[in-house]
């Protein structure tokens, strides 16, 4: 689970797994590592990664399903932009999938 998400927020930021280690202080292969589940982040790093990609370490420990999104900065108009797009995807994945 954490692997998924690790990769899901990196990619989400366009990031490298180079970059995301040069930020971390750790190797590129420790961030492959961990996206390929063959180790997982100690306490300190999930918490780093919490911070860098603004979202909750039980998100990144799968504990919650919902991400949060930093909206910081953004004006009213731009939040309400945001929200319909998550409507929108919201409804697009409930036609594909109703479950």
């Amino acid at each position: 689970m954490i692997a998924e998400r690790i990769k899901l927020l990196r990619e989400s930021q366009h990031m490298t797994q180079a970059e995301l280690a040069k930020k971390l202080g750790i190797t590129r292969s420790g961030v492959n590592a961990w996206e390929q589940g063959i180790s997982v982040p100690s306490t300190q790093y999930i918490i780093q990664l919490a911070h860098l990609f603004h979202a909750s370490a039980d998100f990144l420990l799968g504990i919650e399903q919902n991400a949060t999104l930093d909206i910081s900065g953004l004006s009213e108009e731009d939040c309400a932009v945001v929200q319909r797009l998550v409507a929108h995807l919201r409804a697009i994945r409930n036609q594909k999938d109703p479950h």
